[in-house]
């Protein structure tokens, strides 16, 4: 069964920095029009950085949409065409004055897919050393570090809401489990 939906035209609505909003015209699979609104983001990275101690590091911040604040991995918006594991650096780094030396890929998150293009590249940051954070002038947060199990079960009681937070840390637990990470 061909499930494709095909493009007939595109109006921008809105082009923000971070985000741009387009309505398309489409053909559905048996060839009737439709209307798609469809989220451009140029989409980012989230880092699940494991201390030797065992622990998580997580940020606390107040997040707009929500009116709340909320924890999560530390994450950022890629820049247009940037590497994700250069981002996920960075962003470490900015966000809890972290650097690790050793990276790998949890894959890759759409967190919306009814309708933004939006990809999150998901890490996991073992062998850590600390430094000065350097958050951006606009990014007000705390970090904290808590035991790998407490974070589980926060994500599984429902403290933790963020999606990327809790794929990346439930990957992580699942891969541990399956003893495919340490």
């Amino acid at each position: 069964m061909n499930l494709t939906e095909k493009p007939v035209s595109q109006e921008y609505i809105y082009n923000g920095k971070i985000i741009s909003l387009r309505v398309d015209q489409i053909l559905l699979p048996n060839e009737k029009p439709a209307i798609r609104e469809v989220i451009e983001h140029p989409g980012g990275v989230c880092v699940a950085a494991i201390t030797e101690s065992d622990e998580i590091l997580l940020v606390r911040q107040f997040r707009y949409p929500y009116m709340e604040e909320i924890l999560e991995i530390p994450a950022g918006k890629k820049e247009r065409g940037e590497d994700p594991l250069t981002c996920g650096m960075r962003e470490l780094k900015e966000e809890t004055g972290a650097t690790a030396k050793n990276f790998f890929s949890l894959g890759k998150l759409y967190p919306t897919p009814g309708y933004c293009g939006e990809t999150i590249h998901l890490y996991g940051a073992t062998e850590l050393s600390f430094g000065d954070d350097n958050p951006d002038d606009d990014e007000f947060l705390e970090c904290i570090k808590l035991p790998f199990e407490k974070v589980v079960q926060m994500i599984i009681s429902g403290e933790i809401k963020d999606a990327k937070t809790q794929t990346a840390v439930l990957k992580l637990d699942a891969m541990r489990s399956r003893g495919l990470i340490k």
